[in-house]
């Protein structure tokens, strides 16, 4: 009987020291830390009091020093904004964040180095009750991939402005564009092609160079309202006409991806990435009448889109297509919450992500751990703070109590709309 008693008053301290383990006090806290974890320049913030749920931030594409001048940005921010960081530490929550390995586009060494982080902070700082990725732009393949991959990791995502389509879609998009600049305006040689840009194109002195001016001439204003719709941004039946101050900004912003940004990718994937073989291109009736409105005549629009469409065919070398197939296109199949919260206006990953992605998660049976809602900010990522701590505080709820967030979660005043419905990328 002694025994038996001794026996179960060990087993009590045992779960007692258990629920101990697991309560969310850091070793000291509050926290500062920063270091590097294989390369990878790393940030964490404890505060005081903790409400055990970690916060860690996914970036967004940062540009790679790659050209005289350039200087690489190694800051681990912790948060989306540096504003944010004081009232997030305010509400409790514990913020971690890095740098990556590399700039540039490497998403296959973020996934790692962000994982890498949260390991590293329950084995050195404590164990949290929850792990939510916060994830922007860029940051979303990282985010979205790590929710199929690494359950036992994190318990939730937030996604902002993502990148929903997969990245062999997204770069795919890209072609109309280039493809309608180089029928109206003419590529140099000296870009490459198409298909295949320069591998070591300098964006600022070769492209911006040729860009700028022909961006500032106003006759040229429907020329490159040409150049967006065929490329569907911000996404069809959205627009036609582009909403105050999304011109030029808009075409300088992708024009950098298309031609630089591409080329670094190249680079790592050993090759052009990008196809066009199974596309046509042309505009809907309401925007050619909106293109003749401002000076551009049918016949003429018509004469682009034939040239378009008599242009070879592209095809990508299957091997770098593969590598970029591989990091950064999903399956849907995710085990725990994920909210995503976008513009509707957004000229670079274009609300359409949504629809693709929401479409995915439908077909892999996963549509209940998806909740996505949309703002009435014009640019890319251009949320405010309070739409940020909103966000987090809805996926935060969504995780502690298994509850999806509903509509009013998200109030309008905020600059939420609630009715939104975006288009099919």
């Amino acid at each position: 009987m002694k025994a038996r008693l001794l026996i179960a008053l060990i087993v009590v301290l045992l779960l007692s020291l258990a629920v101990i383990d697991r309560a969310p006090a850091a070793k000291a806290a509050p926290l500062d830390l920063s270091g590097e974890i294989q390369g990878a320049p790393y940030r964490i913030r404890v505060p005081e009091v903790w409400n055990g749920t970690l916060l860690v931030f996914a970036h967004g594409y940062r540009d790679k020093a790659d050209h005289p001048g350039e200087i690489d940005n190694r800051n681990a921010d912790v948060a989306p904004s540096a504003a944010l960081e004081t009232p997030l530490l305010a509400q409790g929550y514990a913020l971690a964040g890095t740098a990556y390995k590399d700039n540039g586009w490497a998403i296959e060494e973020a996934i790692q180095d962000v994982k890498n982080l949260a390991v590293f902070f329950r084995e050195n700082v404590a164990q949290p009750q929850r792990t939510i990725i916060v994830a922007a732009s860029l940051g979303t393949f990282v985010g979205y991939k790590s929710m199929e991959q690494f359950n036992g990791i994190y318990d939730g995502a937030l996604c902002l402005c993502s990148a929903g389509a997969g990245a062999t879609k997204l770069w795919d998009s890209g072609v109309p564009l280039y493809l309608a600049y180089d029928v109206v305006f003419g590529i140099p040689p000296s870009w490459g092609t198409v298909g295949e840009v320069r591998n070591d194109i300098d964006f600022d002195t070769e492209v911006l160079a040729k860009l700028a001016p022909e961006l500032s001439s106003i006759a040229n204003f429907p020329k490159f309202e040409f150049l967006r719709l065929v490329a569907k941004n911000p996404g069809r039946g959205i627009t036609p006409p582009p909403p105050p101050a999304f011109f030029p900004g808009w075409a300088v912003t992708d024009f950098f991806f298309i031609t630089e940004a591409r080329a670094e990718l190249q680079r790592r994937a050993g090759g052009p990435v990008v196809q066009n073989v199974d596309q046509t291109y042309g505009l809907l009736p309401a925007e050619k009448a909106y293109l003749a409105g401002i000076g551009l005549p049918t016949p003429v629009v018509d004469a682009w889109l034939a040239q378009m469409n008599a242009r070879p065919k592209i095809e990508a070398k299957q091997s770098a297509r593969n590598y970029v197939r591989n990091n950064t296109d999903y399956n849907g199949k995710i085990r725990n919450p994920i909210l995503s919260v976008h513009t509707i206006i957004d000229p670079l990953l274009v609300v359409a992500n949504e629809s693709e992605y929401a479409e995915l998660n439908a077909a892999a049976g996963k549509q209940d751990l998806l909740f996505q809602t949309f703002t009435t900010g014009v640019g890319h990522c251009n949320l405010t703070g309070p739409q940020i701590l909103t966000s987090i505080g809805a996926i935060d709820a969504w995780v502690r109590t298994d509850v999806r967030p509903t509509a009013a979660s998200f109030p309008v005043p905020l600059g939420f709309n609630p009715t939104f419905v975006p288009p099919p990328f």
